[in-house]
């Protein structure tokens, strides 16, 4: 089997842990995060990894850095990377597909779910500080950040769609079928 690399994008808690959770189990992929080097030089710089600070950290970074900083440290990883199935979670915007889809093996997967349901997720989940009490109007906040903005062009730009909305069956049937289909090429 030749190398697969799979990006995932889509809004705030559409699911795009779930399928790469998924995609690891089924198939021993190794896996990348964008958020994880963030996540992991804030926490050296003692900075709460609120989704907030998130956001923030990142627009700062990128503003001083270019926008294609993450994009460049997560192309050439993968790239280096000797397994054989990748997946790499928290495409955002243009620039982290630039350098990703210069790679043959590279697929985009975008991953759609209705505002209700990512809210909800988002509260269950409790990944950042005060998630657990997210209002509506807080998340819709959060998703007109300057780190979401992008997302829906990007997702438009996938070479596959997942619609989650319903039940692990289907999810897990789109994306078998999507990892069949790309195997088969």
């Amino acid at each position: 089997m030749n190398k697969i690399i799979i990006g995932l994008t889509g809004q705030i808690a559409c699911g795009k842990g779930v399928v790469k959770k998924y995609l690891m189990n089924t198939n021993n992929a190794s896996d990348y995060r964008f958020s994880t080097i963030l996540r992991d030089a804030m926490g050296r710089l003692d900075i709460e990894t609120s989704r907030e600070n998130l956001q923030k950290f990142s627009t700062l970074m990128r503003q001083n850095f270019g926008e294609d900083l993450l994009a460049k440290a997560i192309a050439k990883d993968a790239k280096d990377n000797q397994s054989s199935f990748i997946v790499i979670d928290g495409i955002r915007r243009m620039a982290d597909i630039k350098y990703l889809k210069e790679l043959p093996e590279f697929k985009l997967i975008s991953i759609f779910a209705d505002k209700e349901i990512r809210l909800k997720r988002v509260i269950e989940r409790n990944e950042n500080l005060g998630d657990d009490k997210k209002t509506m109007e807080e998340f819709e906040k959060e998703e007109s950040a300057e780190t979401e903005m992008e997302i829906p062009q990007v997702m438009d730009n996938a070479d596959y769609k997942i619609i989650n909305n319903g039940t692990w069956d289907e999810l897990h049937g789109q994306i078998d079928k999507i990892i069949e289909e790309i195997k088969n090429q």
